[in-house]
């Protein structure tokens, strides 16, 4: 079976709209600040982006607002090729047990995970969608511990759907996460050390 090359893919639409001279407009699902940072550095050179902030499964509230703010810090502090606009989804933590119930104890990378990341990419296409952007994304394919193959998959379906398109990705290559982390260094950013749900969390503290 042959793996597509999500970054060639990526590279291959970046350079055609140097080509053409166009700034598409981009909404960029954010799951947190360190990982947004790079992904704001390298995209906000061919795009007009707006950053939606839709993560149901942080938990607790706490670590939800911490989050929040990072983020906020983060736009304000960083020097951009484009202005990049902020938006915050609902914090809405029923939908995300809701779409968890039953698979409580599946380790964390599986169907669990699957399933949140259709119901924060979801969101993020209908905004998308409505607000007639050419392209949709998330900034979760930059984590080595998560399937950027099915994050991708995900992404695809949802473009059909809801008929606006999904800019491939897989931003840890090129070097996409450890820049990450030298940039939250740079900007002092909080680096959580689990994921964000309750489940990642309790296996965190074991």
């Amino acid at each position: 079976m042959n793996h597509r090359n999500y970054q060639k893919e990526l590279d291959t639409i970046l350079e055609d709209f140097e080509k053409q001279g166009k700034v598409p407009r981009l909404l960029l699902h954010s799951c947190c600040a360190p990982c947004s940072s790079y992904v704001l550095e390298y995209l906000s050179k061919y795009f007009e982006i707006t950053l939606y902030y839709y993560n149901p499964n942080i938990y607790p509230l706490q670590e939800y607002m911490k989050r929040v703010k990072e983020q906020e810090k983060l736009i304000s502090e960083m020097k951009l090729a484009h202005p990049v606009l902020f938006r915050t989804g609902p914090y809405e933590p029923d939908e995300f047990f809701r779409i968890a119930k039953g698979l409580e104890k599946v380790p964390e990378g599986g169907e669990r995970c699957f399933k949140c990341f259709d119901l924060r990419l979801r969101e993020a296409a209908k905004v998308a969608s409505a607000g007639r952007y050419d392209y949709f994304t998330t900034t979760l394919t930059i984590s080595p511990l998560k399937n950027a193959e099915k994050l991708n998959e995900i992404g695809e379906k949802l473009a059909k759907e809801y008929r606006v398109a999904y800019l491939p990705s897989d931003f840890k290559k090129k070097d996409g996460y450890k820049r990450s982390v030298q940039l939250s260094e740079e900007y002092g950013l909080y680096r959580q050390d689990y994921c964000g749900c309750v489940y990642s969390k309790e296996a965190r503290e074991g």
